[in-house]
């Protein structure tokens, strides 16, 4: 099970999901309660090993100015929310940089189709919300054997029912390992991880 631990702004935060195994970490870099700037985002950095993936997550941004920022901190990967093109896609790529593209349950089935992002994340129809909603209908997309992440109202005691109904590939979690908006429990953070991979 492939795991992200989003939003994460303190070096005792990305030092949990590390070492718990986390295999990427996000670091959001739009207006958000969790935002970072670049600069925090470089620092944060220092703290993640090779072979662990660092995601700078943008909301409404045009691709190449989120491929700026995201350079300028120092990450290879990039997670684009709101509403997308396949030649954002092509820009991120054409850029050396690795793509998340984010879609909630809402969206046109064409957005569910496969535009060569390198993963796509499904979220809840109402992202941000911290609530749990029915996993297993992410079954009907008919997603095949596609790299994907399930996220929206993920916590450590529901994780493990949540990707067995969805049969997912990976999760991506924020709120659900929070003590209050934007300030990360660090041991939810260890305890999502152990119960997501196990």
């Amino acid at each position: 099970m492939f795991v992200k631990v989003c939003g994460l702004s303190t070096p005792e935060s990305v030092q949990a999901a590390v070492e718990s195994g986390a295999d990427a970490v996000g670091f959001v870099l739009t207006k958000s309660p969790r935002e970072v700037s670049a600069e925090q985002a470089t620092h944060l950095l220092q703290g993640v090993p090779e072979g662990v993936s660092a995601v700078g997550v943008f909301r409404h941004e045009p691709a190449v100015d989120a491929i700026a920022t995201a350079r300028g901190a120092g990450l290879e990967w990039i997670q684009l929310h709101g509403r997308r093109t396949r030649g954002d896609v092509k820009t991120v790529h054409d850029a050396g940089m690795r793509l998340i593209r984010a879609v909630t349950m809402g969206s046109a089935p064409e957005e569910f189709e496969d535009w060569g992002e390198d993963l796509l994340l499904i979220d809840a129809a109402v992202p941000g919300s911290g609530e749990s909603w029915d996993y297993s209908s992410v079954r009907n997309l008919g997603l095949g054997v596609r790299r994907w992440l399930l996220a929206g109202g993920l916590t450590p005691s529901n994780v493990g029912t949540a990707t067995a109904e969805a049969q997912a590939w990976g999760v991506d979690v924020s709120s659900g390992v929070e003590s209050s908006r934007g300030v990360k429990d660090l041991n939810l953070v260890r305890s999502f991880v152990r119960a997501a991979k196990a």
